[in-house]
């Protein structure tokens, strides 16, 4: 749904008590300081969303960053778990592609079909990411 959120919740899970593997692989995203300011990026990007000069989601360039966000932090997630990172990363730029399709379709429905102001799609939008992320990372703990 949005570039930095999965990233900021990923840093932020990991900074709790990493292990010394994952200090060794991830120093960056096991950093407090890179957690605190991941999530300020991510805050600052979902005030960006509202405005009416933002690029569509889809677009080819906001859409090729969302999926770079989404294979990292997949990559980063199989550093925890055995397995392929590959196919992490491949699921994380996936799961990148089709909220950014879905999100656009439903901000474009609420806002122009249902007449819902785009302001308030926006939180809408915003708390749902806020709810999964903060439950998909807690199960990384």
């Amino acid at each position: 749904m949005r570039t930095l959120t999965a990233p900021a919740f990923l840093a932020a899970s990991l900074s709790h008590k990493p292990s010394r593997v994952l200090k060794r692989a991830l120093p960056g995203l096991t950093s407090p300081k890179t957690a605190r300011k991941l999530g300020l990026m991510a805050f600052g990007e979902m005030v960006a969303d509202k405005s009416p000069n933002a690029l569509p989601r889809i677009s080819p360039k906001v859409i090729a960053g969302r999926i770079l966000a989404g294979a990292i932090t997949g990559a980063a997630v199989s550093r925890e778990r055995k397995g392929a990172k590959v196919g992490l990363a491949l699921v994380g730029a996936a799961a990148a592609i089709a909220s950014s399709y879905f999100f656009y379709g439903f901000r474009t429905l609420a806002s122009d079909k249902l007449k819902v102001p785009n302001l308030l799609a926006g939180l809408i939008e915003d708390g749902l990411a806020l709810a999964l992320g903060s439950r998909l990372s807690g199960q990384l703990r």
